[in-house]
């Protein structure tokens, strides 16, 4: 596991990802157990170039500098505290790659970009005006009460990343923050389907035949999210106190190894990381903690993109020094994704193994208020003790189990 001193800014900023491409990295352990990456299994010994392009093929954020400042007089570097940040970008790109491009897409450096490779692209370069640039983010989290330049804890990167999606009319998900670790499936109904009445009965004549028909046709098709926006789940949750609780580490793994996973967004101040899967008792991940030039695009548009790829084995650490404050993610592209999503989660829980990360429920229970109102005002007044319980190392709150 590298060690570099998250203190010494100076120091963090030389390291650039050309010092660390060569050697610096333990290769992929040789072991007959299977190693599980965004939900697709993989076989270390038979499979250790497929898995290495898979992990090169997601889109990999890290710290920049040299970028314009952030609301003009900010800074030009996110080096030292944009991490959570940059982690939010890899799993909400992940999403958008799913949506756009499909999990099978595979990166190689030099291809042709695809046109929606590169507005995926384009919405995480570091300026103002891309939908979820660094610029963005921080921004929108001074509405989450976080100024320019201090730490995210997870829950904050997912609000922020809900409230910046509702502007990109070109993928036009819904992002959903599941809080109170409750995923009730009617509200996400309502949400992906904003056509059904307030009964949430009501469904148009042929719908059913008609999804059949859809299936399969171009991911930007007007009908078919005209039927159901596509899902990005975030489900922020709290492990344990100062460690992550064992009891939860098999119900963890399986949230990689199910094929709607995004993974995992988790970490404690100035060392956040995008975790992608795992294999033995070691979680596999993506570092931002590389600091590296802005990016222009060129002028015919194309990105020059290689240093959006981590092109070395992944870093792994293993799964007990986990930081126990998370958020899990998931997308669901159709309605059937997303029912497919609540019969393995239920499955999960009635076997034995592991203690339940979250709960799912048909409706909402009486006693909790309609997170949406919550959620619809930026500076409601829950958020402070929200952000106090995902984000503080304090342990003055005692955990809950389902």
């Amino acid at each position: 596991t590298m060690f570099i001193p998250q203190e010494d800014s100076s120091f963090t900023s030389t390291l650039t990802y050309d010092t660390l491409r060569f050697g610096e990295f333990e290769d992929f352990p040789e072991t007959s157990e299977p190693v599980w990456i965004l939900g697709k299994e993989y076989n270390a010994l038979t499979e250790k170039d497929e898995i290495l392009s898979d992990v090169t093929s997601r889109l990999w954020f890290t710290y920049r500098k040299n970028f314009p400042p952030i609301g003009g007089t900010g800074p030009t570097s996110d080096t030292g505290w944009g991490c959570m940040l940059r982690c939010g970008q890899m799993i909400l790109g992940e999403a958008l790659m799913c949506r756009h491009l499909g999990r099978d897409w595979r990166w190689a450096r030099g291809q042709k970009q695809r046109e929606e490779y590169i507005s995926i692209l384009n919405a995480f370069i570091d300026k103002k005006d891309s939908y979820y640039s660094i610029h963005q983010i921080a921004q929108m989290g001074v509405g989450e009460g976080k100024p320019i330049g201090q730490w995210y804890g997870p829950n904050t990167v997912a609000q922020v990343l809900k409230k910046l999606a509702v502007f990109d009319t070109w993928s036009r998900l819904v992002v959903h923050v599941a809080m109170d670790n409750t995923v009730v499936i009617e509200e996400i109904k309502r949400l992906c389907m904003p056509w059904l009445d307030a009964a949430g009965a009501y469904e148009p004549e042929g719908v059913g035949e008609l999804n059949g028909c859809l299936e399969g046709a171009c991911a930007l098709a007007e009908e078919e999210t005209a039927l159901w926006k596509p899902l990005v789940l975030l489900i922020p949750l709290r492990l344990g106190l100062s460690d992550i609780n064992e009891a939860y580490i098999e119900t963890l793994k399986q949230c990689f190894m199910l094929p709607q996973s995004l993974g995992v967004i988790g970490g404690k101040p100035n060392s956040a990381h995008y975790f992608i899967g795992y294999v033995g008792e070691e979680l596999i991940y993506l570092d931002p903690h590389t600091t590296q030039p802005a990016v222009e695009p060129c002028e015919d548009g194309q990105v020059p993109d290689e240093t959006y790829h981590c092109q070395h084995p992944p870093c792994r650490m293993h799964i007990c020094e986990l930081d126990p404050s998370i958020a899990a993610g998931f997308f669901c592209r159709t309605e059937d994704e997303f029912d497919d999503w609540c019969m393995r989660i239920r499955r999960l829980s009635c076997n034995r193994g592991g203690l339940p990360m979250f709960e799912l429920v048909d409706s909402q229970p009486s006693h909790m208020v309609s997170v949406d109102a919550l959620n619809l005002t930026p500076d409601f007044s829950d958020s402070d003790r929200l952000e106090r319980f995902f984000d503080s190392e304090d342990e003055e709150f005692e955990i809950l189990s389902l």
